[in-house]
């Protein structure tokens, strides 16, 4: 292998709890819930799906469900797609639900997972180039750079940059071309069998990671080594 791509969200980084989420955007709007209450919210906001990053909609309201489908393929569908399930949830005040996805853009949000540094930086040693391959609807390389991991990466393809979302080979064939290698001496690495998979399209490897919490996955990433050595 010449490279490796990269999810962003579970693979190598994780986002904060749901309840860490909103309790950042209430402590910011001076906004105080009893304990239980702020819980409760939690909770909620964690069955609509309103946390980019975060667990799954259960259900996507039908009048969500095409901004949905489509959300990583623009800054604008995916602030509708995610503010749309917030605002499911009955908050405080309406400008909350603007100010939760503001949140989750923030580098303070997210954590990388314990192990991403350390087979990034002996990628970057073996001479394998590397590269982020994500289905986001927003610039994620602050993020890199304020957890010091953005000097490990060549290449940033993302998919609201170029209105192309995975599983879509496009999105993979640009990485590619930007790393300067052949997809049949590329790996992807990801959480996500269908997102991600679309990699094999193309001709490229791929070995998925599982998404849990930080403290849950200490190692997960440490395989890849194996595979490209």
């Amino acid at each position: 292998m010449t490279a490796v791509l990269f999810d962003f969200s579970g693979t190598l980084f994780r986002i904060e709890s749901t309840e860490s989420w909103l309790r950042a955007v209430l402590d910011e709007a001076a906004i105080t819930l009893p304990e239980p209450e702020l819980a409760a919210k939690a909770r909620e906001l964690a069955v609509t799906g309103a946390q980019p990053g975060g667990p799954y909609p259960q259900r996507v309201p039908d009048e969500l469900a095409e901004v949905w489908r489509t959300r990583d393929r623009s800054a604008e569908l995916h602030r509708a797609a995610y503010t749309g399930l917030s605002r499911q949830v009955e908050l405080p005040d309406p400008a909350l639900h603007d100010a939760l996805y503001d949140r989750h853009r923030k580098p303070a949000a997210w954590a990388p997972y314990p192990d991403a540094a350390e087979v990034l930086a002996a990628l970057r040693e073996r001479g394998v180039r590397v590269g982020v391959v994500s289905n986001i609807g927003w610039d994620l390389r602050p993020v890199f750079r304020e957890h010091g991991l953005d000097a490990y990466v060549d290449t940033y393809v993302l998919s609201y940059e170029h209105g192309v979302q995975k599983p879509d080979p496009r999105l993979f064939e640009v990485a590619c071309s930007a790393l300067g290698s052949a997809p049949r001496e590329t790996l992807m690495v990801g959480d996500e069998p269908r997102a991600d998979g679309g990699a094999e399209a193309l001709g490229c490897a791929v070995h998925f990671v599982e998404h849990l919490p930080v403290a849950e996955r200490p190692d997960g990433l440490r395989p890849v080594l194996g595979l490209v050595s």
